[in-house]
């Protein structure tokens, strides 16, 4: 079987928290660890998307609108479906690995970098349709 859940690949959240999120792999596990034997990956995503600007808006409240909240989590395959975008965003896998969850400080700097790397495609005009919210 072909493996085509692979870092960088855009996916859709189907169930919890986050269900109708768009997030993107950093790092999958086909086969599954001692831990967690099923397959799974380390997924960043968008938890509150940026708000619609319009020319009218001063510079102030463009830069509010244009704040992006991100999420860190590690879902199980049958919760995630794969889309056919992919983001070639490339996350340092130093500070964005399973060894921030034990760690709220790791935690909070990791997610301040995800922030960083989404704003700055935010603002860049590229992968419109990943910084929207889904319809349906």
């Amino acid at each position: 079987m072909v493996k085509f859940l692979k870092p960088g690949k855009v996916v859709l959240v189907l169930g919890g928290r986050y269900a109708g999120r768009k997030a993107v792999i950093v790092k999958n596990h086909d086969e599954g660890t001692t831990d967690t034997p099923y397959g799974h990956c380390l997924v960043v995503g968008i938890s509150r998307y940026p708000r619609p600007i319009i020319k009218s808006m001063n510079k102030r409240k463009q830069a509010r609108r244009s704040r992006i909240k991100p999420f860190i989590k590690v879902f199980n395959y049958n919760h995630l479906m794969p889309t056919r975008y992919s983001l070639d965003i490339n996350f340092e896998r130093s500070k964005i690995n399973k060894d921030v969850f034990r760690d709220p400080g790791l935690k909070r700097k990791a997610k301040a970098e995800v922030r960083t790397k989404f704003e700055e495609r935010y603002k860049s005009g590229k992968n419109k349709w990943f910084f929207q919210k889904l319809r349906f």
